[in-house]
């Protein structure tokens, strides 16, 4: 088992409480802690997500189970009263559901039920990036707000939506944000057309400089930076991303009225670029609507973890 230690670490604590494991599944690894009686994440690492084998979410449990152990004969003195882990894909909370998930190769997998067989624990379970959200509700950027506008923008643009401080959630397919159609095209990989994740991602972003201006770029915030110089291809990609976003942002605005919208991710780290534009351009297509707050996310990539964490904590 090859891990890796998070630089991090030292910064994540979710207050005082019962110890309990958390793990954050990606498509690509494993973020997993032990959180002690401080609220401390005791050795947060980074593992690779398992992908082989005939029944991918009994894999994985496995793969978590192992982690666990490790975690615990590590600290013997910590001992769990409860496990929270989150997943990528259509989730349904309720039932304890991984209703699909193209990457991990699951559907309709009983995953709380896997797990709480396997630890002999409360299991608490639950989407990845809606849990992030509540944590930034709980934790970081949106603390104060109960209604909140949530986004990660990266390769995709994944999102979730609190109301009344809960995450609306309709079974698991609430706040498909990226999905969402701003335009008749382009052609998105889910297959449908205009969605905002195929204009406004960091990864749209390059791929679409790319193509038109057959100069390669280190992703979006080169583009960004191109544009700032004059280049006039990255400009008009920059432009009609933050076109988007505003589009995107200002529909969300009107049907759910959030205090805040927060966005992480890796355009996040765009700082004033992203965050500038987009107040400014929300402002003025805005009406009577409430301005929301469009502010950046304070717990970024350990937002998931710390949201598993305190979900445990709510079984206990």
């Amino acid at each position: 088992m090859s891990t890796s230690a998070s630089s991090a670490e030292a910064s994540v604590a979710i207050g005082a409480g019962a110890p309990v494991l958390a793990f954050d599944v990606g498509g690509t690894d494993i973020k997993s802690a032990l959180f002690d009686e401080h609220g401390a994440a005791l050795e947060l690492r980074r593992t690779p997500t398992p992908h082989s084998g005939q029944d991918p979410a009994r894999r994985l449990i496995r793969e978590l189970g192992v982690l666990a152990e490790d975690l615990r004969s590590r600290h013997p003195h910590v001992v769990p009263q409860a496990l929270g882990f989150v997943v990528p894909g259509i989730v349904d909370a309720d039932a304890g559901t991984g209703v699909f998930s193209s990457n991990l190769g699951w559907r309709d997998a009983p995953l709380r039920s896997l797990a709480q067989e396997s630890f002999g624990l409360p299991v608490a379970f639950d989407h990845d990036v809606r849990t992030a959200g509540w944590a930034e509700h709980r934790l970081g950027g949106a603390r104060g707000h109960a209604n909140v506008v949530f986004l990660i923008i990266g390769t995709g643009i994944a999102g979730a939506i609190l109301i009344g401080g809960r995450p609306h959630t309709a079974g698991g397919y609430a706040g498909e944000i990226g999905h969402a159609p701003i335009a008749d095209g382009p052609q998105c990989a889910c297959g449908a057309r205009g969605c905002l994740e195929a204009v406004a991602s960091a990864g749209a972003i390059a791929r679409r400089y790319a193509a038109e201006s057959g100069t390669p770029l280190d992703g979006a915030r080169a583009v960004i930076a191109r544009a700032a110089a004059g280049d006039r291809i990255a400009a008009r990609v920059w432009e009609e991303a933050l076109d988007a976003l505003t589009l995107s942002l200002a529909q969300l605005t009107a049907v759910v009225a959030p205090g805040a919208i927060v966005i992480g991710g890796g355009l996040s780290r765009a700082g004033d670029a992203l965050f500038g534009e987009l107040r400014t351009r929300l402002a003025a297509r805005l009406s009577f609507h409430r301005m929301p707050e469009v502010i950046p996310a304070q717990l970024q990539g350990d937002a998931g973890l710390i949201g598993a964490a305190l979900r445990a904590r709510e079984l206990t």
